[in-house]
């Protein structure tokens, strides 16, 4: 892959974040590690930012591939309208190479360029299905070269191909459009589950620490003594973060399998899940004390009684 400006730019940014990150709030002498709360999520940021432009390249190339097929629909269906009137498959592929079929148009021109010099109609074919590197394109020209091998009809085969893609196109579409509510719930769960981790290690371990301790005194007035091992004394924080990111990638990979058909679609959820999650629970318990939590929660608890008493006096 060559680097363009765009990706040299977001490297330097990213890298430049992370120096600044390591030099102001890293500690290389006595306590070595990080000396705020905020190093590791400035970290990430710096990372997100080297790799910004690389998940834009990626993302774009997904929406490119789905545009070749609708354009291929099309060049398929032209093609099918040249052969009808009577003119060899080479020859309406030269025709309709002055066409505009968006992205799918360097390739088109291509192929007439090749067949105007001399080539094999299937070989021809298949440097242009190789170019577009897409399944349903290289399924489609398979069909295409084995009916021209054998003779066959080829106004009836292409027409049939038309309709094959434009099946795949529509199921794709309907299945898109049928999982964008499972989508939006799968955000809902991934980051209500976010929710309850905070809520678990800023709230819940700390308290329950501190009744085990008054359980242990209390015990040690009686005499009874060895039952020691205080939640206190465990760090979750690496655990909590460790079960977001595995969940926040797993759950982005299987909504993209859902919502269209394949994991590789699945990245960008696993990237916006992870680094939110990761984001959201860093910065929640390095800015939220433990001993202010209780308050915290009463905020939106007492928001939801008054809304609930509200809703019973306009009922009555």
């Amino acid at each position: 892959m060559e680097l363009k400006p765009k990706h040299w730019i977001g490297l330097i940014l990213g890298s430049i974040i992370i120096l600044i990150d390591v030099i102001l709030f890293f500690n290389f002498t006595s306590n070595f590690g990080p000396k705020v709360w905020y190093f590791n999520p400035i970290l990430v940021v710096g990372f997100l930012i080297a790799g910004l432009a690389f998940l834009f390249d990626f993302l774009e190339e997904n929406k490119r591939q789905k545009e070749l097929e609708i354009k291929f629909l099309e060049f398929v269906r032209s093609l099918v309208e040249n052969v009808r009137s009577g003119v060899t498959i080479p020859q309406a592929i030269i025709h309709v190479s002055n066409v505009n079929f968006g992205s799918l148009t360097p390739y088109v021109v291509k192929l007439a360029h090749q067949l105007e010099w001399g080539y094999p109609l299937h070989t021809a074919f298949n440097i242009f299905a190789e170019d577009t590197d897409n399944k349903v394109i290289k399924r489609s020209i398979n069909i295409v070269i084995e009916a021209e091998r054998s003779g066959g009809d080829m106004s009836s085969v292409l027409e049939a191909v038309t309709k094959s893609v434009f099946e795949i196109k529509k199921i794709k579409d309907e299945r898109k459009s049928n999982a964008y509510t499972q989508t939006i719930q799968s955000y809902f769960i991934y980051f209500f589950f976010v929710a309850i981790m905070i809520v678990l290690q800023i709230y819940l371990i700390p308290k329950l620490s501190l009744v085990g301790g008054d359980v242990g005194q209390g015990l040690g007035t009686l005499g009874i003594t060895g039952l020691g091992g205080s939640a206190g004394n465990v760090d979750f924080n690496p655990i909590f973060i460790t079960t977001i990111i595995v969940q926040g990638i797993f759950a982005g990979l299987m909504t993209g399998k859902f919502s269209e058909g394949d994991y590789k679609s699945g990245v960008k959820h696993s990237i916006i899940m992870t680094l939110g999650g990761y984001l959201v629970i860093s910065t929640a318990t390095g800015i939220v004390d433990p001993a202010e939590s209780l308050i915290l929660l009463m905020i939106p608890t007492r928001f939801i009684l008054k809304r609930f008493k509200c809703l019973i006096i306009k009922e009555e």
